[in-house]
């Protein structure tokens, strides 16, 4: 559950995981700078520190579609940005996202062990394939954040969080 305080902050209950047992946090506070919400959450009085990752609100999606209709209208690009051809498009920058993790095992949230270079390479190749994604949802006529909305309600019906909680299971396998 999460609202907002009178300071802009938001209120939330979270829990979190640690070797098999599960901690519940009540009270915790987030603000976000730079991409990086800071939460502060307490337990019995003891405050403990979070870091969980926030977008930046601009560009929006819409502001991206604007952004790359420009940019091939201003190269006469359109008549090679088909829908079947965008779609290989992507998949192709999947590919270079891929082969960035490729070798490496697990990696750890936030990439620490990742270089600068490394980062930055991997921010280029995730935004081709956002622009490749939100290019091809222009051409089929796919409103995404709509979309969004729509598929993450069928999910939450689909995977309610009382059965699937702590569990990988497609919603196929749980019982009624």
């Amino acid at each position: 559950m999460m609202a907002t305080n009178g300071n802009g902050l938001k209120d939330d209950v979270s829990t979190i995981s640690t070797n098999g047992g599960s901690k519940v946090f009540a009270k915790s506070h987030s603000t976000v700078v730079n991409g990086a919400a800071t939460e502060t959450s307490s337990q019995n009085g003891v405050a403990v520190q979070l870091q969980r990752f926030t977008f930046s609100p601009e560009p929006t999606i819409e502001d991206i579609r604007r952004m790359q209709a420009e940019f091939t209208d201003e190269r006469n690009w359109n008549q090679f940005h088909q829908p079947r051809n965008l779609l290989l498009a992507m998949v192709g920058e999947v590919g270079e996202v891929s082969e960035l993790f490729q070798w490496r095992g697990e990696v750890a949230d936030g990439l620490p062990d990742w270089t600068e270079a490394e980062r930055e390479q991997l921010a280029h190749e995730l935004s081709d394939v956002l622009i490749y994604l939100v290019e091809l949802a222009e051409k089929c006529r796919v409103d995404l954040p709509q979309a969004v909305l729509r598929k993450m309600a069928l999910n939450r019906l689909k995977y309610p969080a009382s059965k699937v909680h702590g569990s990988a299971k497609k919603y196929t396998e749980y019982k009624d």
